[in-house]
């Protein structure tokens, strides 16, 4: 069964919390997962001293900075950074509505990957909500190009990632994964992989204050001699780094504001190019339709989908 391809919008059942450092500002950080009726979307609220300084939907048109990670909103003081493992987590999950509140300017790295998020949700578990789920299905390819690198929607009856990674070093070199993408497949193969860098690049983040978090707990780091430092080296034999960017290109996408049925394809791709083919996609109306289940069932194929006149749906220009 392709990922969410339910009938109902869903939540969390409870509120649940999680504390953690931030990987740029390496600054405590915690946050709270709380339930939201239908249609709320995934909204994140920035608190600052018990007050909400700002309040971000997570959809394509509010995503600022993608350099190093991915940012919700674009003034510093009411911006959201590192967000992309928590969404990969509530899409893999299939939740469509929680408000994230979020006690500093990024969420916690946890150990760099979305396991944490996930285990927090299996914790609390989700309730179905009565409202349709609708999603955005991909009726013809939309490809963007940036030198060598390039990504593109193919239509597909499901929802399915190809993500290839080349790098020089040779101990990651030309990696891909692909596969169909549901909550088990998501759990089992992607979830536990974690962010990865370079030993050369650390003394130039560290300058520009970034990565004043980052440490062999939360992170893959690359020796010079292309040696993984941490002690118990990789968690998915050699392959850890594409699933890694693959769990990545999963959270940039839940940026679409509804989960989509199609094929994500890329090539030496990241966080800027994911968020610049989301919004290739959505800014052409003739590349993709709105669908809904056809009657009130828990769980449908995607093949049953039917098109809706839906043009007030469009979360992701909120």
């Amino acid at each position: 069964m392709p990922i969410g391809l339910l009938g109902f919008q869903t939540t969390i059942a409870s509120p649940v919390g999680l504390d953690g450092i931030g990987v740029h500002s390496g600054t405590p950080v915690s946050i709270m997962f709380h339930p939201a009726e239908a249609g709320t979307g995934i909204v994140f609220q920035r608190v600052t001293d018990g007050e909400v300084v700002a309040e971000v939907r997570a959809v394509s048109s509010q995503v600022g900075n993608t350099d190093l990670c991915t940012v919700l909103g674009v003034q510093p003081d009411h911006s959201i950074a590192t967000v992309e493992h928590v969404m990969a987590a509530l899409y893999a999950m299939g939740i469509d509505n929680i408000v994230v509140e979020v006690h500093g300017a990024e969420m916690p790295i946890m150990d760099g990957s979305s396991e944490p998020f996930i285990e927090a949700i299996e914790q609390v578990g989700t309730k179905t909500l009565g409202v349709k789920r609708r999603y955005i299905r991909v009726v013809k390819p939309v490809r963007i190009e940036s030198g060598a690198s390039w990504s593109e929607f193919l239509p597909y009856d499901g929802t399915r990632f190809e993500v290839e990674i080349d790098f020089e070093t040779p101990l990651i070199g030309r990696q891909s994964w692909k596969g169909d993408l549901t909550a088990q497949t998501f759990k089992a193969e992607l979830s536990r992989a974690r962010t990865f860098g370079f030993m050369r690049d650390v003394e130039r983040l560290w300058a520009a204050g970034y990565a004043l978090g980052s440490s062999l707990e939360n992170s893959v780091v690359i020796s010079d001699d292309h040696a993984v430092i941490n002690i118990e080296g990789l968690r998915y034999k050699g392959d850890e780094f594409v699933r890694h960017k693959t769990l990545d290109a999963v959270g940039d996408l839940a940026m679409a504001g509804a989960q989509f049925i199609g094929c994500y394809r890329s090539y030496r791709g990241g966080h800027r190019m994911n968020a610049q083919a989301l919004k290739a996609l959505l800014s052409d109306p003739t590349a993709y339709e709105v669908v809904e289940p056809p009657a009130a069932r828990q769980r449908v194929g995607a093949r049953e989908f039917v098109a809706v006149n839906a043009p007030e749906f469009a979360p992701w220009s909120a």
